[in-house]
């Protein structure tokens, strides 16, 4: 008994006469091959992108030294930190150096601070006294730390003048 066949297929046999592979058979196996391949790659970028790719910077809260490392009168800046430290007697505090016009790192002047890019002025205790500033510098928050040292917490503003006695 003769089989009727497909005659458009006919050309897919092989020289056993079985049939091979034909176009329908391969289309389906690339596609499975895409979805398959899609769905590794979907799978990979999940799971790249879960993990945060945030950085968290410095910590607010740092310890800077014994009360005994700062002698009476001074005024340190600390660049990296952004902050100065000031020590008046048995007072200590510490005052932003971060411009409030456009976030400028402001040196430590004879006259209080100054912003060397864009020129404000603040005096001793950090109110604008010129320039584009618009309002005064921050003052942190000061404590001793359980071993001692000074401890800011930049998070923490406090009203301008509010000194921790050592």
């Amino acid at each position: 008994m003769k089989m009727a066949g497909n005659p458009k297929f006919a050309h897919n046999k092989d020289a056993a006469g079985e049939p091979g592979v034909n176009r329908r058979r391969m289309l389906a196996w690339f596609s499975g091959f895409g979805l398959f391949g899609s769905a590794i790659l979907s799978a990979f970028s999940n799971l790249v992108f879960i993990k945060p790719r945030a950085t968290y910077g410095q910590p607010q809260r740092f310890n800077i030294g014994k009360p005994e490392e700062f002698p009476s009168g001074t005024r340190m800046a600390l660049d990296t930190r952004r902050v100065c430290v000031v020590r008046e007697g048995d007072k200590v505090a510490a005052i932003s150096t971060t411009c409030t016009h456009l976030g400028c790192i402001v040196s430590v002047a004879d006259t209080g601070f100054a912003c060397p890019c864009h020129g404000s002025r603040y005096d001793q205790d950090g109110n604008v006294t010129g320039g584009p500033a618009p309002k005064a510098l921050p003052w942190y928050k000061v404590s001793l730390a359980p071993n001692g040292e000074i401890e800011i917490d930049k998070d923490t503003e406090v009203e301008p003048g509010s000194y921790l006695n050592v």
